[in-house]
């Protein structure tokens, strides 16, 4: 039977995967939706106005909104089916990106409706990544824990 914490990182894991493959390839392409991709150009091009050091470093709107829908689409794709560390790298850079996007947010002065999903999904990566890291410590206290008692019956003397 798989153990509750596995069952839950693997369903957020997927979840927040696909979460984040829809939401890259929408930035990227109009393909799955004209309107949201307009809204994401609009919103973009307010995100580089507000931050004039993007446009001195060479970043323009379609270049930042190119970059972060690549990363959450990379991300995205690791997080729904490559297993093992990679998740949680992916979930870890997602996580940067939402602290990110919240900036961006916050500087343009939007409304809380307007960000409420990138506080929600931070919130989602940040249980997703401590379950994980809480699921590895124990099951590495359990094998140093099996190590020294497989020490401490080697150390024994019988007596007869």
């Amino acid at each position: 039977m798989a153990l509750p914490k596995t069952v839950t990182i693997v369903a957020l894991s997927i979840a927040l995967g696909l979460f984040f493959v829809f939401m890259g390839t929408i930035k990227l392409t109009p393909r799955l939706s004209k309107d949201a991709h307009s809204e994401m150009k609009r919103a973009y091009k307010s995100y580089a106005k507000a931050l004039p050091a993007l446009k001195k470093m060479g970043i323009s709107s379609v270049l930042l909104r190119k970059i972060i829908g690549s990363v959450e689409l990379a991300c995205g794709i690791v997080l729904t089916l490559v297993p093992g560390r990679p998740k949680d790298v992916a979930n870890f850079l997602l996580l940067l990106v939402m602290l990110a996007v919240l900036f961006f947010h916050q500087l343009v002065g939007d409304p809380l409706k307007r960000y409420a999903h990138a506080l929600v999904f931070g919130i989602l990566l940040t249980c997703r990544l401590l379950i994980a890291r809480q699921t590895e410590e124990r099951a590495e206290s359990s094998e140093s824990r099996n190590g020294q008692v497989d020490s401490q019956e080697q150390n024994k003397v019988k007596v007869s």
